[in-house]
C-alpha cells in the first residue's frame, strides 16, 4: 500500500490524550490517527449519500409538510 504523509496541527489536548490512546491500546500514534481518520471519512461519504437521497426524494415530490409534522408530533403525547 503506498502511503502519504500528512501533517496537521492540532491543539495540545488534542495531541495528549492521542499519546495517551497509543500507550493504553499498546499502538503508534500513526495508527490512532489513522484509525480516526478513516472513520470520520466513512461517516462524512455516509453522510453525503444520504443528503444526496434526501435532496432526490425533495426533487420527486416525496415530502410531508409541516403542519402534518406537527399535528403527528402533537398526538405522541396523547394516550392511544
Amino acid at each position: 500500500m503506498n502511503t502519504r504523509v500528512v501533517t496537521a496541527h492540532i491543539p495540545n489536548e488534542l495531541a495528549e490524550q492521542i499519546d495517551q490512546l497509543a500507550a493504553r491500546l499498546d499502538r503508534p500514534k500513526g495508527w490512532i490517527v489513522k484509525q480516526a481518520l478513516t472513520s470520520w471519512v466513512a461517516l462524512e461519504a455516509k453522510r453525503h449519500q444520504l443528503t444526496l437521497e434526501g435532496m432526490a426524494d425533495v426533487d420527486a415530490g416525496r415530502l410531508v409538510d409541516h403542519a402534518s409534522i406537527e399535528a403527528w408530533a402533537a398526538s405522541l403525547d396523547k394516550p392511544a
